[in-house]
């Protein structure tokens, strides 16, 4: 869900890439669900693993789950580090409706605060042009 939110918000301004520490090797049906009642289609989206970026040059790293923080290795020359600790909604216990809200709870969580961090980049973009 982060990657499809921080696209949409960003694809202008940079490549967004998604991995993860212990990676599925799916996207979760829920995530794909509550993300298209946003208008961002996940279906054709991968689970991948941290190692296949290692060597991609990245410079900024952001994790959303838990100990992804402590999970995620150095990355060469690696600038700027952020975490923001979501709940994983793939945890979620209950009724079919409450992971369904909590999938949608942890999505609108997700796209708060990414939404803001892309808000602020712009405006120091535009305020260093």
């Amino acid at each position: 869900m982060a990657e499809g939110i921080l696209r949409a918000a960003a694809n202008d301004l940079f490549e967004v890439y998604s991995a993860g520490s212990k990676p599925a090797g799916y996207v979760h049906p829920t995530a794909i669900e509550v993300m298209s009642e946003i208008g961002i289609d996940l279906s054709a989206h991968t689970s991948k693993s941290l190692e296949q970026y290692l060597d991609a040059g990245i410079h900024t790293i952001v994790t959303v789950c838990g100990n992804a923080n402590e999970a995620c290795p150095v990355f060469p020359g690696m600038v700027n580090r952020y975490h923001w600790g979501f709940e994983d909604p793939a945890h979620a216990t209950g009724s079919e409706e409450e992971i369904l809200e909590e999938f949608r709870n942890i999505r609108d969580q997700i796209k708060l605060v990414f939404e803001a961090y892309v808000s602020g980049y712009r405006q120091a973009e535009s305020a260093s042009a």
